[in-house]
């Protein structure tokens, strides 16, 4: 990566299937300069999400225009101010918000953006990039909101050593629940055990229905659902009374030729079920509760900050693609440039 350079990452072609390299384009720029009003950011963390190889097909993010063959990639990251022409912002700042697959960009502000100051909380700033982002905000909103979690509950999780799944699993047992965690393989289960989960199911080597069906005898009471297809429609098949279904994600209905037809929905009547979906910005109002909450958990030791780092930002499309290959565990993020705060936290130097 050259630093007298912006590094960018482009959409070549709209993928078919799971993200492949040549689906995208790097390119080097001018490092731009800003204007009145505008700040100049450099990257140093980037997270990374399976919906990002919807916005390669030219599906629209929040309030931001659909991607064309050409643009740079749609993402959020952590980034520090280098140059500020905007009152509320001045050089050494550390912000999150949409910075996109480049290592420097000239920010308006804008609330189509969503740029935040990130606030030093005795933690990593690259955390801002997933575990204190979106994507915690993904799983401390939609968890708490939808889920309505109390003691006692028995938590069903899909994709529970993902990033928003690995943050879910953890709050659900601060809550006193007792949580099954779905994930691929016997390192990832061992992994979940070892957050406190207290029994996994290896979709890639049980039979998915009928351990449901054992674990949950008397029924689930909340499902929190990265997954959607198969593994959805059995969960509805084993809810208790009054069970909450959570839809947050459906990685396994993204690279489908049609989509997955649910036919059993109707499983939530008997039970006076509810089945929830939400999207994370609805959130935004409630994001400094959650990284509060959630850094706190941290700092005491009840939470473990779990994210994939990869190191150079030549590794994004890579990143990408462990996503859709299954090989991360935990919130997947790049290394852009490390910042001297966290280097001081990896040496004990910072309180």
């Amino acid at each position: 990566m050259r630093e007298d350079a912006n590094c960018q990452w482009r959409v070549a072609v709209r993928p078919v299937g799971k993200p492949k390299p040549s689906d995208f384009a790097y390119t080097e720029e001018a490092i731009p300069e800003p204007g009145d009003g505008e700040i100049l950011l450099k990257t140093l963390y980037l997270g990374l999400a399976p919906v990002m190889r919807m916005y390669m097909q030219g599906t629209g993010a929040a309030g931001e225009k659909a991607l064309g063959i050409g643009d740079v990639i749609h993402g959020r990251g952590v980034g520090e101010v280098v140059t500020s022409n905007h009152p509320a912002f001045a050089p050494g700042d550390i912000v999150q918000g949409q910075l996109g697959w480049q290592t420097y960009k000239v920010s308006a502000v804008t609330p189509q953006e969503k740029i935040f100051k990130v606030a030093d909380r005795g933690v990593s700033y690259a955390l801002s990039a997933g575990v204190l982002a979106m994507t915690g905000l993904s799983a401390y909103g939609g968890f708490l909101d939808c889920g309505q979690p109390k003691a006692g509950d028995l938590v069903v999780v899909s994709g529970a050593a993902g990033g928003v799944g690995s943050i879910v699993v953890q709050i659900a047992k601060i809550m006193g629940c007792h949580v099954i965690g779905i994930a691929g393989g016997p390192e990832k289960c061992a992994f979940l055990r070892s957050l406190g989960v207290d029994e996994t199911i290896d979709y890639k080597a049980e039979d998915v229905p009928a351990r449901i069906a054992a674990l949950c005898p008397d029924g689930l009471d909340i499902y929190f659902d990265n997954v959607g297809g198969e593994t959805l429609a059995a969960c509805l098949e084993n809810l208790a009374m009054g069970a909450r279904v959570v839809l947050c994600g459906s990685i396994s209905e993204y690279t489908r030729d049609a989509p997955f037809g649910l036919t059993n929905y109707t499983r939530l009547r008997a039970v006076n079920g509810m089945m929830k979906g939400f999207f994370v910005y609805n959130y935004l109002d409630r994001l400094d509760e959650a990284v509060d909450a959630l850094a706190g958990w941290i700092r005491s030791g009840r939470m473990q900050p779990v994210q994939d780092v990869i190191d150079g930002f030549e590794a994004m499309p890579e990143a990408l693609m462990r996503l859709y290959d299954g090989r991360n565990v935990g919130v997947q993020c790049c290394r852009v440039r490390e910042h001297p705060h966290d280097l001081a936290l990896e040496k004990g130097e910072v309180a």
